[in-house]
C-alpha cells in the first residue's frame, strides 16, 4: 500500500467523485497528510475551502495518482498544512480570505487576497506589514504594483545591501476577480467561458481542464476526433507561449534581435490558430463534451506547414541565443534555484523541470491523447535563467512533434459530444493538465444542473514563492531577467 492510498483507506470515501477518490478524513489523517507533506513523501496539488470544510489534493510521487483529504471545519478552524509545510502558507492566506476558515497554528495571519477593501467602505484600509530585515546598511527599493508597459498589476518590496537584493517579497492579489463566486450557480457554459478567461496566455489550457473535470463528474466522453484537435490547440498555445517567452526574456537581457525575431514567429502561430480555429488564442473553442470548431482539410494542412516552418526556423534562432557571448553571460548563473526549495515547493512546467524536477502531467497523469504520444520530457539540474530558457527550447521541439502526430493521425468523426445535466444529478470531478507554465488544476461539483462549487489552481501558486528565493544575492538590473524566466501568471494566481 503506497503512502497516499493508506492515507484515503482512513477516509469515508465520497462516491459521486471522479476520477480519483475524495476522501472525508478526521484531524489525525489530516496532520499525519500534513506529516508526510513536511517529509517529502507526497506533493501538494492544491489547498482550498468552503465555509464549513477544507480540501487538500495530494499527489504521490511514487505513481498512486491524485486523492483529496477533505476534513469538516464546524468551528470555522482546522489544522494548518502551512505550519509545517511551507508551500501552503499563501494558499491558507488565501483560503481565510476567501471562505473564513481559520489555519490553526499559522503564525503568517496576513490577509493574502484581500488588500483591506472588503469591508466597510468607510474603515481605511490597514497598513500591510511586510516581513522586517535587519542589517547595516540595507535599503528598500519598492515595485508596483503598477508596471512600465502593458504587464499585470504586482507588488515587489527589494530589501538589498546596495545594489545586490536581500530579501524580495511580493504581495500579489491585485488581480483578483472573484472567479469562484462567479461560478457558483453558473450552468456549464457561463463556467466554461469563465474557466476560459482565468489567465488569457493559457486559455486553451484552462478549457482543457475544466471540460475534462465536468466529463469526469458526469461520465461523458467526447468523440476521439475532439480528444486530438484538444491537444493540437494545446500544443499550438504552448508553442506560442515559449517561443514569445525566450524572445522578452531575451530582450530583459537588452538582445531586442531575439525578441524581433520569436515575435514573428509568435505572430505567425497566431494568425494560424485564428485562420484554423477562428480565434489567436483559440478561446471558447474548448467545451464540455468536445470542441467549438472542426479543423477542416485545408486547416490541417495549414497547421502542418506552420509546423514544418517552425521547425526550419527554430535552430536559427537556437544558434542566436547560444551563440551570442554577451547574452550567455546575462543567462548563465543568474537567478539559480536551490535543489531543495524545488523539493519541497514541487513547481510545476520549465520552472521545476530547469531545476531537476521530472514531472509532467501528461506523462505522469497520462490523459489522452497523451497516452498515445510520443514524446519526452526535457530536465536539466543548473536552475539558472539560461536553463529555464533551453527548457523551452526542447519542449518546443517536442510540441512540434506532438503536432505533427496529431495532425497526421487525426480521427475522422464528429467533434461533439452533447453534456445533458440531469436537475437531481449531483456529482464531482476534477481534472489537472498541463498548461505552458505547468499543470492546472480544476476541482468541481454539480448539483441541480449548474455548477455549485468550482476551484481553479494555476501553476504560479508554487513559483511565485520560488521567485523570491532565486532573486536573492543577484543584483537588482537582473530582477525583470530573472521574473520574465518564471513568467508567472498574476491573474491566474489572483483568481
Amino acid at each position: 500500500m503506497t503512502l497516499l492510498s493508506d492515507l484515503v483507506a482512513g477516509g469515508d470515501p465520497v462516491a459521486a467523485h471522479r476520477p480519483w477518490p475524495r476522501v472525508r478524513v478526521d484531524a489525525p489523517v489530516w496532520r499525519s497528510a500534513i506529516d508526510r507533506l513536511a517529509s517529502g513523501d507526497l506533493t501538494l496539488f492544491g489547498l482550498w475551502g468552503e465555509t464549513d470544510a477544507a480540501h487538500m489534493a495530494l499527489l504521490d510521487p511514487g505513481g498512486s495518482g491524485v486523492a483529496i483529504l477533505s476534513i469538516a471545519c464546524p468551528s470555522g478552524h482546522y489544522p494548518s498544512v502551512g505550519a509545517r509545510h511551507p508551500p501552503a502558507i499563501r494558499l491558507e492566506r488565501a483560503m481565510r480570505d476567501l471562505s473564513g476558515l481559520v489555519p490553526d497554528g499559522l503564525t503568517d495571519t496576513r490577509p493574502w487576497l484581500d488588500h483591506g477593501r472588503w469591508g466597510s467602505p468607510d474603515t481605511p484600509p490597514l497598513p500591510y506589514r511586510f516581513l522586517p530585515v535587519e542589517g547595516e546598511a540595507l535599503h528598500r527599493i519598492p515595485v508596483g504594483p503598477v508596471h512600465a508597459g502593458i504587464i499585470e498589476p504586482g507588488h515587489f518590496r527589494f530589501t538589498c545591501d546596495g545594489e545586490t537584493v536581500v530579501r524580495l517579497e511580493e504581495r500579489l492579489g491585485y488581480t483578483h476577480k472573484g472567479i469562484g463566486g462567479l461560478m457558483q450557480g453558473a450552468s456549464l457554459e457561463r463556467a466554461a467561458t469563465l474557466a476560459g478567461r482565468v489567465s488569457g496566455d493559457s486559455t486553451v489550457a484552462y478549457a482543457f481542464a475544466f471540460a475534462r473535470a465536468v466529463e469526469a463528474a458526469l461520465g461523458v466522453a467526447p468523440p476521439p476526433r475532439a480528444v486530438a484537435l484538444r491537444a493540437a490547440m494545446a500544443e499550438l498555445e504552448r508553442l506560442a507561449n515559449h517561443i514569445g517567452d525566450t524572445g522578452a526574456i531575451c530582450n530583459d537581457a537588452s538582445f531586442g534581435l531575439m525578441l524581433a525575431h520569436c515575435a514573428v514567429l509568435r505572430e505567425q502561430i497566431l494568425r494560424a490558430a485564428a485562420d484554423c480555429f477562428g480565434h489567436r488564442l483559440m478561446m471558447d473553442r474548448i467545451v464540455p463534451g468536445g470542441v467549438a470548431s472542426n479543423l477542416d482539410e485545408p486547416g490541417t494542412g495549414r497547421l502542418l506547414d506552420l509546423v514544418a516552418h517552425v521547425r526550419a526556423e527554430m535552430p536559427r534562432l537556437t544558434k542566436l541565443y547560444d551563440g551570442t557571448p554577451s547574452l550567455q553571460d546575462r543567462m548563465v548563473g543568474t537567478g539559480f534555484l536551490v535543489p531543495e526549495a524545488v523539493r519541497r515547493f514541487a513547481p510545476g512546467g520549465f520552472v521545476g523541470r530547469a531545476s531537476g524536477r521530472n514531472f509532467d502531467a501528461r506523462r505522469e497523469l497520462a490523459y489522452a491523447p497523451y497516452d498515445t504520444l510520443s514524446f519526452a520530457v526535457p530536465v536539466r539540474q543548473d536552475g539558472d535563467v539560461n536553463a529555464r530558457v533551453w527548457i523551452r527550447l526542447h519542449e518546443i521541439d517536442e510540441s512540434l512533434s506532438m503536432l505533427d502526430q496529431l495532425l497526421r493521425h487525426l480521427p475522422d468523426g464528429p467533434v461533439y459530444q452533447p453534456v445533458a445535466v440531469a436537475r437531481d444529478r449531483h456529482a464531482e470531478g476534477i481534472a489537472i493538465v498541463e498548461a505552458f507554465r505547468g499543470d492546472v488544476l480544476v476541482w468541481l461539483r454539480i448539483a441541480d444542473g449548474a455548477i455549485e462549487r468550482c476551484h481553479i489552481r494555476d501553476a504560479s501558486w508554487f513559483q511565485f514563492p520560488l521567485l523570491e528565493a532565486a532573486i536573492e544575492g543577484n543584483i537588482v538590473a537582473d530582477f525583470p531577467l530573472c521574473n520574465k524566466s518564471f513568467n508567472c501568471s498574476y491573474s491566474g494566481h489572483d483568481l
